[in-house]
C-alpha cells in the first residue's frame, strides 16, 4: 500500500492508494502518485480536485445550446476560443426557440474576430461551422432527440452534421452527468496510452466504443466518476501539451 497526500481547502489530506506494482487492469500498473501520468497520479489529483472542469462546460442546460457550445469547439479551436464563439452566437438568440436558422449571418458572427484573454483572434472553420450549427438548429426545432437514455441520446444526436462519438458524449455529459460514457478527445488519449490504457494503434472515432469501455471500467478501479476523471485528465494534460510538448 501507498499514501497520498494534497493540500484541500487549506487542509493537508490523505488517501492510501494499493501498491504501485499492482495491476489496476491487466497490463496497467498503479505507479506513484509522483509518476506524473500514472493511475496513481490520476487518482491522488482527482481526490485534490473539487471541479474538474474549469468552465469549459455550457452552463444554461438547453439543448440547442449545448449542440451550439460543442459544435463551435473541437479539433483546431481552443476551448476559450469556443467558448467566445458560443457567447456571441447564444447572445444574438441563435438557439433561441423562435431563431430562423441563417447561415449567412451565422457565418458574419464568426468571422468578425473575438476577443479571448484581451486579445483579438479569428475564427476557424466559420463556414464550415456555421452550416453545421444552422443545420443542427434546424433539426433539433423537426425531431428533438429523447435524452432518457444516455446512449440513445447519443446515437441521436450522431445523425446531426459534424457530430461524431466525441461531439456527442460531450453533448450528453453537459445535460445529463452520466459517468456511463466518456469524452475521448486527443488529450484524453495521449493519457491512456502513455499508461497503457489504450493501444498505440488506436483510431477515432473507429474504437472509441472499445476506448470508452475501458476508460469507464478504469474509473471504477480509480474509485473516481467517468465525467470528473476525463474532464481532469483534459484540463492537466491540455496544460502539459502547452507547456512541454509546445501545443494544446
Amino acid at each position: 500500500m501507498q499514501t497520498a497526500f494534497a493540500l484541500v481547502d487549506g487542509e493537508v489530506r490523505s488517501w492510501t492508494l494499493p501498491a504501485r506494482d499492482r495491476e489496476v487492469m491487466p497490463g496497467v500498473l498503479w505507479g506513484s502518485p509522483g509518476e506524473i501520468l500514472s493511475p496513481a497520479y490520476w487518482a491522488a489529483l482527482a481526490r485534490a480536485t473539487p471541479d474538474a472542469t474549469h468552465g469549459f462546460v455550457c452552463q444554461d442546460g438547453d439543448l440547442a445550446s449545448e449542440v451550439g457550445f460543442c459544435l463551435l469547439g473541437g479539433f483546431g479551436i481552443t476551448a476559450e476560443l469556443g467558448a467566445a464563439a458560443h457567447d456571441r452566437l447564444r447572445a444574438a438568440g441563435v438557439f433561441e426557440a423562435d431563431w430562423k436558422p441563417d447561415r449567412e449571418a451565422v457565418a458574419a458572427m464568426l468571422k468578425s474576430p473575438l476577443t479571448v484573454n484581451r486579445r483579438l483572434v479569428h475564427y476557424r472553420f466559420p463556414d464550415q461551422r456555421a452550416t453545421r450549427v444552422s443545420q443542427a438548429m434546424t433539426a433539433l426545432k423537426n425531431r428533438p432527440p429523447p435524452t432518457q437514455c444516455p446512449f440513445t441520446f447519443r446515437n441521436d444526436l450522431m445523425t446531426l452534421p459534424g457530430v461524431g462519438p466525441k461531439t456527442a458524449s460531450w453533448i450528453v455529459r453537459n445535460l445529463t452527468g452520466s459517468d456511463s460514457l466518456a469524452i475521448l478527445d486527443v488529450h484524453v488519449v495521449r493519457a491512456g496510452q502513455a499508461m497503457g490504457l489504450f493501444r498505440a494503434d488506436v483510431r477515432l472515432p473507429h474504437d472509441y466504443a472499445e476506448m470508452e469501455g475501458l476508460f469507464v471500467e478504469f474509473a471504477e478501479k480509480l474509485g473516481v466518476g467517468a465525467a470528473a476523471l476525463d474532464a481532469l485528465i483534459w484540463t492537466q494534460m491540455r496544460r502539459l501539451s502547452a507547456r512541454v510538448l509546445g501545443h494544446c
